[in-house]
């Protein structure tokens, strides 16, 4: 057994975990280029104990943001799961945009590349090709435009956050997506 596979003693797990809550909190509200030393002032633990666990900042942000990346996989393949492609590209929308809104954290992770071996990228390739697969099927319907593809969910998801009424937003955004 190696040192990495141990498990962590009492303290080092309740630390680990205390760090990647601090996290979720500091990333959520200022993104994941927040400074550390707050995340481990917030964990009450030293910077040396974040770094001990968390080596890199990528490493903190995985640890972070891979059960986010879950969520985001099930909220794809509940929209793939709907009979009517439209309102599955609509729900896709709904639910992403409400995570990105909650948290400006997720929205750093979505819009970033990280190292293409990381969980958190293989994760995020994942998702884009269900993603592809939602617009492709509202597409095949003819009820999304032809000309939209993947990476125009960036420019949807930055418009549609832009507002406090986000929810409007899209609603507006939708209305221009639909094929005529």
């Amino acid at each position: 057994m190696t040192v990495g596979q141990r498990p962590l003693r009492a303290d080092a797990r309740r630390n680990r975990e205390a760090l990647v809550a601090a996290a979720r909190e500091v990333f959520g509200a200022k993104g994941v280029d927040a400074p550390l030393d707050e995340v481990a002032r917030r964990a009450e633990v030293a910077i040396g104990t974040l770094y001990n666990r968390f080596p890199t900042r990528a490493d903190l942000v995985e640890a972070v943001f891979l059960p986010t990346l879950r969520s985001a996989e099930a909220i794809t393949e509940e929209a793939l799961a709907f009979e009517d492609p439209w309102d599955g590209f609509v729900h896709f929308l709904e639910r992403s945009v409400l995570l990105q809104v909650a948290d400006r954290g997720f929205t750093d992770v979505c819009s970033r590349v990280f190292d293409p071996d990381s969980a958190i990228e293989k994760a995020k390739h994942a998702n884009a090709s269900r993603m592809n697969r939602i617009i492709e099927r509202a597409q095949e319907a003819g009820q999304l435009r032809a000309d939209f593809r993947g990476p125009d969910l960036a420019v949807v998801f930055a418009a549609a956050t832009a507002t406090p009424d986000w929810r409007r937003g899209l609603g507006m955004i939708l209305d221009g997506l639909r094929a005529r």
